[in-house]
């Protein structure tokens, strides 16, 4: 399991939770139960990072929680 932040919401346009990782750009997956998605999530931020690494770019450090202002 990564230690990324991963914010849990549900979208009622989709019907579905959505899980998105804030600090790993355009990562997010969904899932029928909250358990789903962040199941999902985590395979997500898994394929992320491989093809952050094959395109060379850089993977950010996780920073745990985030605070917005």
């Amino acid at each position: 399991m990564y230690k990324y932040e991963i914010i849990i919401y549900w979208s009622s346009e989709d019907e579905r939770y959505i899980a998105e990782v804030p600090e790993l750009a355009g990562c997010m997956a969904d899932g029928a139960t909250m358990d789903e998605a962040l199941k999902n999530a985590d395979v997500i931020i898994g394929e992320w990072i491989e093809t952050a690494k094959a395109l060379g770019r850089d993977i950010p450090e996780p920073r745990g929680k985030l605070a917005f202002a």
